[in-house]
């Protein structure tokens, strides 16, 4: 498991699984606006893969958050096996990508913005 800082739980959930196609893994609301929810993959050799979905406020995730956007970093990386064919079906779930795909050596890539903060790379092997 992974923490992935976001500025809205709820809205990070409802992108990650229903646009991004992740499962919901985990949903505990103590009450006090501070739910704990974890995304996966939901089949295949992926099946490993959980983010915990972490309120991105505070001393500590919101320098961090900051300086990794304003850098233009991905959050997280995920592998695809048809990038675009993906960077289609994203796009046209209205789905903001910041760099359409584009070769970067041995990989084809595409960013995106995730809605809650946070840049994500999709990553495609060329070779």
């Amino acid at each position: 498991m992974t923490s992935v800082y976001v500025d809205d739980v709820a809205k990070a959930h409802a992108f990650y699984t229903d646009v991004l196609g992740f499962e919901t893994r985990t949903h505990v609301d103590p009450g006090g606006g501070a739910p704990f929810v974890t995304v996966g993959a939901k089949e295949g050799a992926q099946r490993d893969l959980e983010l915990l979905l972490e309120p991105g406020r505070g001393p500590l995730a919101e320098p961090y958050r900051r300086a990794v956007r304003e850098a233009g970093l991905p959050a997280i990386v995920f592998s695809v096996d048809d990038l675009r064919a993906e960077f289609e079906r994203l796009r046209g779930e209205g789905v903001h990508f910041v760099q359409d795909p584009r070769e970067q050596g041995p990989v084809l890539t595409a960013l995106l913005d995730d809605t809650v903060g946070n840049l994500i790379q999709l990553v495609q092997p060329t070779g």
